[in-house]
């Protein structure tokens, strides 16, 4: 390796450490300010303390929030699963025109501002008579999460032999029994990936979810907010530390889901 090389990869090194630093510092200093003691977000504190999470863990706002995005994401994720995998085959097998199109419909709601799909939906829910927030609340987070089963299975389709579903239609099998036998199973890191996803921005999700939401129905991003409005303490700094714990929580499991699968195949 040369001097011009060697130069060059420990450039790399430190713009790709700079850059890890940079997205990461803010994660820290939130789980850090979550465990101070003083009431006001001050680094370094003056003692550390868990006071925040005992607060949390009586407060009687945040656990119906909580469960209410729970609720809301588990249920938009599998419609999304759903509905996204139908539209995935419908692309990738299909022929008819303006398939590009339609792909570019499905994903549209990733390319727009949060706030504009949320005016949006909010109109046309008006106009079609829909008044029910836990319904309307549903079916947005349906919207939002469509994209990434949608752009996932449609790549994971693309790369998948559909000749193994004859050759098992060949050996007895019917057309749904070798779909659930061998399409599914082949997609299932496709499922399982586009559904962390799904589930993570359902949970995540504020511009949206603000439109859909009332003094008896609130998403724990909206929760989240009025409490920053009415007592800004490190209480939101807990919240928010629990919320990357899950994050991370979810992508870990996702990844021995895979691991796991990949052995099986094996």
């Amino acid at each position: 390796m040369t001097a011009t090389e060697r130069l060059s990869l420990a450039l790399v090194w430190i713009l790709a450490a700079a850059s890890a630093v940079f997205l990461m510092a803010p994660l820290v200093v939130t789980v850090a300010v979550s465990f101070v003691s003083s009431a006001v977000f001050t680094l370094p504190p003056p003692a550390w303390s868990t006071r925040w999470y005992e607060r949390l863990w009586a407060s009687r706002d945040l656990w119906p929030a909580l469960w209410t995005s729970l609720r809301v994401a588990i249920l938009a994720t599998a419609g999304a699963l759903v509905l996204g995998t139908l539209c995935a085959i419908a692309v990738v097998r299909g022929r008819f025109p303006g398939r590009e199109a339609l792909v570019t419909f499905l994903v549209s709601p990733l390319m727009l501002p949060g706030l504009v799909v949320g005016i949006a939906m909010l109109q046309g829910f008006r106009a079609a008579g829909l008044r029910d927030v836990s319904v309307s609340l549903l079916i947005a987070h349906g919207v939002i999460t469509l994209p990434y089963v949608v752009r996932t299975v449609v790549a994971a389709l693309s790369l998948f032999d559909f000749t193994l579903i004859d050759a098992a239609r060949t050996l007895g099998l019917s057309y749904p029994a070798a779909i659930l036998r061998v399409l599914v199973p082949g997609l299932a890191p496709a499922f399982l990936t586009s559904g962390l996803f799904a589930f993570l921005a359902s949970m995540d999700n504020y511009p949206i979810s603000i439109f859909f939401t009332d003094a008896w129905t609130k998403t724990l991003p909206i929760q989240m907010l009025q409490l920053v409005e009415e007592r800004p303490d490190p209480a939101i700094a807990a919240v928010s530390t629990l919320l990357i714990l899950l994050a991370v929580a979810v992508l870990i499991l996702g990844d021995r889901l895979v691991g796991l699968r990949r052995l099986a195949e094996v």
